[in-house]
């Protein structure tokens, strides 16, 4: 039995990284609701997080003290305070109606011909070489291409995104770094500075009014109030870091996880019509965001614990999702899994605005991979991305 007695999210051990699955089982039983060194508390039973998520006045998202504690007046406060997810309504509700009306399932599916054609253009590549990353040579290579498609990037300007994404959502981690905190301030400098230009050029060609999401959301209006410059520069960062990270790691883990269980990836590929459910179980298995933040606005008992307002909250969406009150052999890859109420994606009005371009890109990719590659093995052990909160893998060499 792994000791938790003294379990600090701030201090993680360092088999943590590679797997935290056994630590989230041994608190869900022992110290569902847990305070932390520094206060905080850490909640780990499916339950709770989705109660928290379900009253969104009694915790809440805004970030504005602990961030200002956290970061100083940098230019990641200033992102992550005025972006979309660590706000509460109004903005929060201004925000995403604006993205919520360019992300329309009919604007999701408009999406899929040009991610069809790009995930296999990468397919063609990879197939002219005997081994290849999933990581480097795929899974990464294909939120780049929507996000940009999306928001309008120029093809050739796309490559320091990456990077600024790594950055910027680096510098959400439990324990900050000064090279963390100097990586991420450097990206959202950068950044912004090049949004500037973009958002700039724009506003001066306004007859593509409704070409993009970023001429979207300039032009937009929710309750006749458009987005402030900071909102728009902020949100479109936002974009491009949630559309990015999270769903990079939604298609690697997804591979890395059918390569580490042959069961079922041939399932999988006997019965391809069972992609859907099976992104919704990479989703659960190893979910490509672990943490989530809210602060109590009123007292609460959770769990039998009473907190006062003000009590700092790290909801484990990672935990929650291998919870066993909740999901039967939660340890069990299942590509059939059904019913599958995951939380990967949050629930209420926080829910991922994104979550339908996600599910989209991961059932092309990983779909259209099995076809062409059945077979395919790890050639190495993948290399994790030495992250709590953000759940995925640098490299993962494969053969092919």
């Amino acid at each position: 039995m792994l000791d938790i007695s003294g379990f600090d999210l701030q201090n993680l051990p360092a088999d943590f990284y590679a797997n935290p699955f056994p630590y989230y089982a041994q608190l869900q039983d022992r110290s569902p609701v847990r305070r932390m060194p520094d206060g905080s508390i850490l909640l780990t039973r499916y339950r709770d997080v989705e109660f928290v998520y379900k009253n969104p006045k009694l915790f809440s998202s805004d970030k504005r003290d602990e961030f200002g504690e956290k970061f100083g007046p940098t230019p990641l406060f200033e992102h992550h305070t005025t972006s979309l997810v660590f706000n509460d309504p109004p903005l929060h509700t201004r925000v995403r109606r604006l993205i919520n009306g360019a992300l329309t399932p009919r604007a999701v599916a408009q999406i899929q011909p040009d991610l069809e054609n790009w995930v296999d253009r990468l397919l063609d590549a990879m197939a002219v070489t005997e081994s290849a990353d999933l990581i480097e040579d795929f899974a990464a290579a294909i939120p780049v291409e929507v996000i940009g498609n999306l928001l309008g990037v120029p093809r050739h300007e796309r490559a320091p995104l990456r990077d600024w994404s790594l950055s910027i959502l680096g510098a959400l981690e439990p324990r900050l770094t000064s090279d963390a905190a100097r990586r991420g301030n450097e990206a959202v400098r950068e950044f912004a500075a090049y949004l500037d230009v973009l958002i700039g050029q724009r506003r001066a060609h306004s007859a593509g009014a409704h070409s993009d999401l970023i001429s979207l959301l300039l032009h937009g209006e929710f309750a006749g109030q458009p987005l402030s410059g900071a909102e728009l520069v902020h949100n479109c960062i936002f974009l491009l870091n949630a559309g990015h990270e999270t769903t990079t790691n939604l298609i690697g883990n997804g591979l890395v996880a059918l390569a580490e269980h042959p069961d079922q990836r041939a399932r999988l590929t006997a019965e391809p019509d069972l992609i859907k459910t099976a992104i919704e179980e990479f989703l659960r298995y190893e979910s490509p965001n672990q943490l989530g933040n809210r602060t109590t606005t009123a007292p609460v008992d959770l769990g039998g614990i009473s907190l006062p307002a003000g009590t700092r909250i790290t909801v484990c969406i990672g935990a929650a999702n291998r919870d066993p009150r909740q999901f039967a052999e939660p340890d069990r890859l299942d590509v059939g899994r059904s019913p599958n109420r995951h939380l990967a994606f949050a629930s209420g009005i926080h829910q991922c605005a994104g979550m339908g371009v996600a599910r989209l890109e991961a059932a092309i990719a990983i779909g259209r991979f099995l076809s062409r590659f059945p077979r395919y093995s790890l050639a190495a052990s993948p290399t994790r991305g030495g992250r709590a909160r953000f759940r995925g893998f640098l490299r993962a060499p494969c053969n092919l």
